[in-house]
């Protein structure tokens, strides 16, 4: 648990809603007061016959870029119904943790940072030729580890096991209330961002701009500033309890 004093701020929490209940919970116990406005909505592929297929195919990596890829994969197909790959690869720990919950257990986590980058960097996966790799992923992703791996002489594909959406919000009253309701901001993707912004809209950009935001990557605070964001704060980890860490270094930035 990290040791601050949010000092009542009301902190914007953009997570899917399904997810958010965790960093809600650690937002409050500092002392802040969680605003839920979810930017991403997690549902079904129109078609999830070609995912399902994909899963249920033999590979020699499996590899999990997010819980959210985790959770959909196991509503198309069972974990017990998955290949016996050689090695099964998670973006990060909360990823990790889903898929040992599920009984497939992770053989490559990156070490420190959680992100495509630093698990391309795991002495394993130096040498892919001949290797036949499923990137388990939402509609669109990054292809970053896909293009790598297929440099490194691997046979890349896409498991889609879920799309992301924009969900419809009524903001006027919090656009109306912004600056005594809202003191912090938390994004924890480029897409997320993207969609909170057109959220916002033009009539509450300024304000959204102005208020100090927290990102758990660097591509994130990079996209954040081409935005405009004027302070922007990376988690040192991509967790809950990294995110909070964040918002109070945010806080005690002011």
């Amino acid at each position: 648990m990290v040791g601050c004093d949010l000092g009542g701020r009301g902190v914007l929490v953009t997570r899917p809603a399904a997810q958010a209940d965790g960093l809600c919970t650690l937002i409050a116990e500092a002392g802040g007061r969680p605003i839920r406005l979810s930017t991403i909505e997690i549902v079904p592929p129109v078609d999830p016959a070609p995912a399902r297929a994909l899963l249920r195919a033999d590979w020699d990596l499996l590899y999990f870029v997010s819980v959210n890829a985790v959770e959909q994969a196991l509503a198309l197909v069972p974990a017990a119904d998955w290949p016996r790959a050689a090695r099964i690869a998670a973006v990060g720990r909360a990823t990790a943790e889903a898929l040992a919950a599920a009984g497939r257990a992770p053989d490559l986590v990156p070490s420190d940072s959680y992100d495509s980058e630093t698990l391309l960097r795991h002495p394993a996966l130096a040498e892919m030729a001949g290797q036949r790799v499923l990137i388990v992923r939402g509609d669109g992703g990054r292809a970053v580890f896909a293009n790598a791996l297929t440099e490194r002489g691997a046979e890349v594909a896409f498991a889609e096991v879920y799309r992301r959406v924009c969900p419809a919000h009524d903001v006027a009253a919090l656009l109306r209330d912004w600056d005594a309701e809202v003191g912090l901001a938390l994004a924890t993707s480029n897409r997320v961002l993207d969609n909170l912004v057109e959220l916002i809209g033009p009539a509450g950009r300024a304000p959204l701009l102005a208020t100090p935001l927290a990102v758990i990557a660097e591509r994130t605070a990079r996209h954040a500033g081409e935005i405009g964001f004027a302070r922007v704060e990376v988690a040192d980890r991509a967790d809950d309890p990294g995110m909070l860490a964040a918002l109070c270094r945010l806080c005690a930035e002011r």
